[in-house]
Order: structure tokens, then sequence, then C-alpha cells
């Protein structure tokens, strides 16, 4: 084995790892992947000889394409004339089927990081979402983000605080219990295939929060509350022929299929305490078109 085949085989050790993170940083699973890839074009720009973390070393790397490509994202926004209204934007799921063991998306979420979390992520400024996913998440020491963020070991200490107090108030511990989470889901589905407007509320939080991504050709929509989000939810059934259990970032989801078979739409849960307190929806068809289930 030359030396460029052996260090295309200790990158390889580490991508899974790499991917996981860029995920948590970026939301996006092409843009994932893109971030993985300049991290190996920078690995054989470099004389890692001295590295005596290669792992560490890659990771850090990871994280400086993942803050630039984040920075980027949010100068684009601030350009636009309309950004205080642009719609929300789903972060990119990950779905599977319940009981299968997907080696790859299994370390893609090895710390199940559901969807209710990726969309508080999406909210976080990029150099807080740095320091809170390096650290929180991978235990890398603010000594060693703090050069990516161009401030103060205790400085970077701060970010990571104040992201992880709106982490912990947006998106708290959903419920373990999975037993309790499938009751919750399917009686929400049978309420909503039924009209039950009253079953329906029933089972969703006061409180609860529906967001929705259409993509570029359907516009989103926020909904708070339990009886608007009932009524949308009865609305929406009408469209759905036949709805098949998935797992959405290792939680509860349904993609619902047409008469054709063809996703219209994918859910995901977030049940606590029994009672579903968000729900986010992907309908965009471009993106739904990009899923792919044995046998689905």
């Amino acid at each position: 084995m030359d030396e460029k085949d052996e260090l295309a085989r200790r990158f390889d050790a580490h991508r899974a790892h790499l991917r996981a993170v860029a995920y948590r940083m970026l939301g996006s699973l092409g843009d994932a992947d893109d971030a993985v890839q300049e991290a190996w074009f920078k690995l054989n720009r470099t004389d890692v000889g001295a590295v005596e973390n290669l792992g560490g070393w890659l990771t850090t790397v990871v994280g400086r394409v993942c803050l630039d490509m984040l920075r980027s994202r949010t100068a684009r926004r601030e350009e636009s004339l309309d950004a205080a209204d642009l719609p929300f934007r789903m972060p990119d799921p990950v779905v599977g089927l319940p009981g299968r063991v997907d080696p790859e998306q299994e370390a893609l979420l090895a710390d199940s990081v559901g969807i209710a979390l990726m969309v508080v992520l999406e909210s976080l400024a990029p150099a807080e979402r740095l320091a809170f996913v390096l650290h929180d998440m991978f235990a890398v020491p603010f000594e060693e983000i703090a050069p990516l963020v161009e401030k103060s070991s205790a400085a970077t200490r701060q970010l990571a605080s104040r992201a992880r107090r709106r982490v912990r108030g947006a998106a708290p511990a959903p419920d373990t219990d999975p037993v309790r989470v499938r009751r919750a889901v399917d009686a929400f589905l049978s309420a909503a295939r039924d009209g039950d407007l009253e079953a329906l509320v029933a089972v969703l939080d006061p409180e609860i929060t529906a967001r929705s991504d259409g993509g570029t050709r359907r516009p989103g929509a926020l909904l708070r509350g339990a009886r608007r989000v009932a009524s949308q939810a009865i609305a929406f059934a009408r469209f759905a022929q036949d709805g098949r259990a998935v797992l959405v970032n290792g939680g509860p989801g349904v993609l619902a299929l047409d008469a054709d078979g063809h996703p219209v739409s994918l859910m995901a849960f977030t049940v606590r305490g029994g009672l579903i307190t968000a729900l986010d929806i992907l309908t965009d068809p471009d993106r739904l078109a990009g899923i792919r289930l044995d046998g689905a």
C-alpha cells in the first residue's frame, strides 16, 4: 500500500464521524458530504506527519469548513430583501424503517439527533452552533474550538452555554418510552383519518407547534395551538391514501403516500408526557422524491 492509499484508508476510518459532525452543523446531507470532501482535499494538501491525533485534526477542519458555509448562508439571507419572510426549512431528515438497523444511519445519528433538535440548531448563530456541536456533542475542548471562532476559550465557553440554554428551552428531551410514543402517534393518525377533531385535540399538547416545508414551489406554514393544528391535520388527511410508519432521525414519523404510492408528506413527531408537542412536516416534492425505503 503506497502513502496515498494509506492516507485514504486513515481518512475513511473517520469519515462517518466527520459526516455526523457536518450534518449537525449544516442540517443538509448534501452539504455535509461536501464539507467532508473538502476536509479530504485539505488533508491531501497538508503534511500531517506531525499530527498526533488525526481524528481531532479532521474534526476541527470540518468544523472550520462548516462554519464558513454557515456564515455564507447567513450573509445570503441578510442580503435578501425579504429575509424576514423566508419560509421555514426543515433540516434534511434521515429516514429509516422501524426494526431495521442501517449502519450508515446509525453512525449519522449516534446520539439521537431528532428533527426538533435540528430545527433549534438551525436558529443558532454560526459560532454558537459550532461551539455547541463540537463541545456538547463531540467533546472537543474549548481550547481547540476557540481559534476557529477567533475568540478566547472563555468567550467560546459562553457561546456554547448560550446555545445550550436555547436548545434546552426549545427542544426539551422527548419521551423515551416507545410504547407511549407509539400510542400517541397512532391516536393522532386514527383521529385525523376519522375526522375526529376532539380526539385529535386530546392527543396534542395545547401549545403544539407545527411547521411545514413545502420547498420553493409550495409555501410553508407555521401553526401554533392544538385546535389549529388538529383542523389542518384533518384537512390534509383527505389527500393521503396511505401512511407508513417510519423513523425520522430516530424518532417516530409517518410517510404519507398518494394512490400511486408516491410520497406526499413526511411527518416527524415529538412526543413529551404522552402528548405530541411538535410536528415537523416535509411536503417539498423534490426532497420527498429522494426518500428511498426498502419495500416502500
